[in-house]
């Protein structure tokens, strides 16, 4: 059987995807270049010094995002606990933003398993060109039920394990994130795992992504959303440096 992914999917996808913002950084590197060549001798440490503040972060960002997204095994699935994979007789229900990449993965190395796919897309709110891009390009699977954050069409206990994979983060909203995990909580079995994967705002992505970090939550941010949402970190991982995994379970608590 063929892989559901294609070598350096990961890289080829971002760059496709904010292909504005890499052409706007070579449009810009190449003004410099231009002015560094011929420009007046007193400009020349200027040039020098942009081009490497516009090239550097750039090629960083790329290599890091090709180590994530196509050389670490993100894909391959290793790192799930047990208990997630979809097997015979169980649910996984996966949740996604606009663009779900794991989905069809997951069907590929458990197909006697079942798999729940929920899209909490909202065109009105998420409204980066980025996500309408890779929507057009991955349309979600047609079985995949649409969903609003703050009220998953599903009944209680309805899955025995869940999988946020990249895709939380897109809610901005603290209150309203919390709200949406209180919604994958009654949906989950008690006692089933609850995985959320994202990249955190912290010192390694900062390094990786400069400004870009501030698209995602810091751990402290989590952690709260999980509080409030009565779910407790059972156990936390890092996949990469630049990728959390956190396995929550129901506070029994606040069930």
């Amino acid at each position: 059987m063929a892989p559901v992914r294609k070598p350096w999917q990961g890289l080829r996808n971002i760059v496709r995807f904010n292909w504005h913002f890499y052409a706007l950084a070579l449009g810009l590197a190449g003004v410099l270049s231009l002015l560094l060549a011929w420009g007046p001798a007193l400009l020349s440490p200027y040039a020098a010094g942009g081009l490497v503040l516009v090239l550097a972060p750039l090629v960083v960002s790329l290599a890091v995002s090709a180590y994530v997204y196509d050389g670490a095994g993100l894909y391959e699935l290793g790192w799930l606990p047990m208990g997630v994979g979809p097997v015979a007789g169980q649910i996984l229900l996966t949740v996604s933003a606009g663009f779900d990449e794991v989905s069809p993965v997951l069907r590929q190395r458990w197909p006697d398993g079942q798999l729940l796919a929920v899209d909490f897309y909202d065109p009105a709110r998420h409204t980066e060109v980025s996500i309408g891009r890779a929507r057009r390009a991955y349309p979600p699977p047609a079985d995949a039920l649409p969903a609003s954050t703050l009220a998953l069409p599903l009944p209680d206990h309805a899955a025995d394990a869940t999988l946020a994979f990249l895709a939380a983060h897109e809610i901005r909203d603290a209150t309203e994130r919390a709200t949406f995990f209180r919604e994958i909580r009654r949906v989950t079995r008690p006692g089933g795992p609850i995985v959320v994967v994202e990249h955190l705002r912290d010192p390694a992505n900062f390094l990786a992504y400069t400004v870009g970090f501030f698209h995602f939550h810091s751990r402290r941010a989590w952690l709260a959303t999980f509080r409030a949402a009565g779910l407790r970190v059972a156990r936390e991982l890092k996949i990469t440096p630049f990728i959390s995994a956190f396995i929550l379970h129901s506070d029994a608590a606040s069930a």
